[in-house]
C-alpha cells in the first residue's frame, strides 16, 4: 500500500527557515522532518510512497537523490571517477517524487498523483506533523467501517478543521477552523478508497473543504481516535519543541527505535 504525503507548500507561518528550503525538509534533528514521518510509516511497513511536491522541489528530489551522501560515510576515488559506501544506512524505500506545482491547492495535489495510485486504497498524511499513531490500526479500523475515508481524530488546541463525531466514529460534519474553538480536529494520518479521487474537481481544490465536507456529509468519513502524541510544525515555536523532544531522546513519534 502506497503512502501519500503533501510536502508541496509554501510553509508561510514558519517564514523563518521556509524561506530557505521547503517546509518538509525543515530538520528536527539532523533529519528532515520529512525523514521522520517516513521511518514511521516503514516501521509498520508501509515503504512506498509518493510524494507530492511544489515550492522548492528540486530539493526534496536532491535529498533522495543523494541519500547516501547524507546518511552514510563515502570514500571518493576523484581518479577513478568513482564512490564507495561504508556503513550502508539506506532505508527500504521507494519513492516517487511527483511535481504537483507551484500553487496548486491541496486537494489538486492528491488529484494529480492518481495514476501513481491506480485501484488502490492509500494513505495520505501531510508533510509537516508527526505522531505516535498506530498506523496498522488505523488501517484495520479503515477496513471494518467500510467508508471511503477515515482519519485520525485529535483532541488538541483548534488551529485545523473542526470535526463533528457521535458514538458511530462516523464524521457527520467537517467545518472550517474558528478561533473560539477547542475541539476534536484533523491530525492527518488519513486512509482513502480510490473513490476520493471522484471528490476532487481540479488545482483550485482545498482538500480540506469541498472533498471532506461531501465525504462527512454522506456518512464516508470516519474517525480513528488517537489520545497519544501529536504534534504539527507550524511555527518555530512549535519547531523548537520537537528539537527539545528529540534532543532528549524521548521522542513520541520515535517508535522505530
Amino acid at each position: 500500500m502506497k503512502v501519500v504525503i503533501l510536502a508541496g507548500g509554501l510553509g508561510t507561518r514558519i517564514s523563518e527557515e521556509s524561506h530557505l528550503r521547503p517546509k518538509p525538509m525543515i530538520e528536527i534533528g539532523d533529519k528532515p522532518i520529512l525523514w521522520h514521518i517516513m521511518k514511521e510509516y516503514s516501521y509498520y511497513g508501509f515503504n512506498e510512497f509518493v510524494i507530492c511536491l511544489g515550492y522548492k522541489q528540486h530539493m526534496v528530489k536532491e535529498f533522495f537523490a543523494d541519500y547516501y551522501l547524507y546518511a552514510s560515510d563515502v570514500t571518493f576515488d576523484l581518479e577513478n571517477n568513482s564512490m564507495q559506501v561504508h556503513n550502508n544506512t539506506s532505508e527500504p524505500w521507494k519513492v516517487t517524487l511527483v511535481d504537483t506545482g507551484l500553487h496548486t491547492m491541496t486537494g489538486g495535489r492528491v488529484k494529480r498523483i492518481r495514476d501513481y495510485i491506480g485501484d488502490e486504497t492509500f494513505m495520505l498524511t501531510y508533510g509537516d506533523g508527526v505522531c505516535d499513531v498506530n498506523i496498522n490500526k488505523l488501517l484495520e479500523f479503515h477496513k471494518s467501517c467500510g467508508k471511503i475515508g477515515t482519519l485520525t481524530a485529535i483532541s488538541v488546541d483548534q488551529r485545523f478543521g473542526v470535526l463533528d463525531l457521535r458514538d458511530d466514529n462516523l464524521v457527520h460534519e467537517f467545518a472550517e477552523k474558528q478561533e473560539k474553538d477547542s475541539s476534536v480536529v484533523n491530525g492527518g494520518y488519513m486512509v482513502f478508497e480510490p473513490a476520493i479521487f471522484d471528490y476532487i474537481k481540479g488545482d483550485d481544490t482545498v482538500f480540506e473543504k469541498e472533498p471532506l465536507s461531501r465525504l462527512a456529509n454522506e456518512g464516508q468519513l470516519a474517525a480513528f481516535h488517537h489520545t497519544g502524541f501529536w504534534k504539527c510544525m507550524d511555527t518555530q515555536r512549535e519547531k523548537e519543541q520537537l528539537e527539545k523532544l528529540w534532543a532528549s531522546g524521548k521522542a513520541p513519534w520515535k517508535v522505530w527505535d
